[in-house]
């Protein structure tokens, strides 16, 4: 399997649960993911311009392919409502050889169910 062709998980974060699925019906329409999760209920502390926050916050995994992470990224966000969202490509080393077979499979074009 060539580099770009391997899964890849994308990390992302949204402000609600409802942006979250949002975008991810979005990513699973286009064929720019095979599958998103979407867990509510988070907390984030951070520093953002100058001050410490505190938010709840929705965390979206993106299961896709190298190939095409950079345009699942752009895609989201595009549609996203922070204006410095995070998005981190994560390798993925190994897994189920079956299952690594189907989101290559169901992200080499769109999704025809809406």
């Amino acid at each position: 399997m060539q580099e770009n062709d391997k899964a890849v998980l994308i990390y992302a974060t949204f402000p609600t649960f409802e942006s979250a699925e949002e975008v991810g019906t979005r990513l699973v329409d286009q064929g720019l993911a095979a599958c998103v999760n979407i867990w509510p209920g988070m907390t984030s502390i951070y520093i953002w311009e100058g001050k410490r926050q505190r938010d709840s916050e929705v965390v979206m995994i993106i299961k896709t392919r190298a190939a095409i992470a950079d345009a699942a990224i752009a895609e989201a966000k595009r549609q996203h409502p922070y204006t410095n969202p995070a998005f981190l490509t994560l390798p993925v080393v190994s897994g189920s050889p079956e299952f690594l077979k189907w989101i290559a499979e169901q992200t080499r074009q769109p999704a025809t169910n809406s």
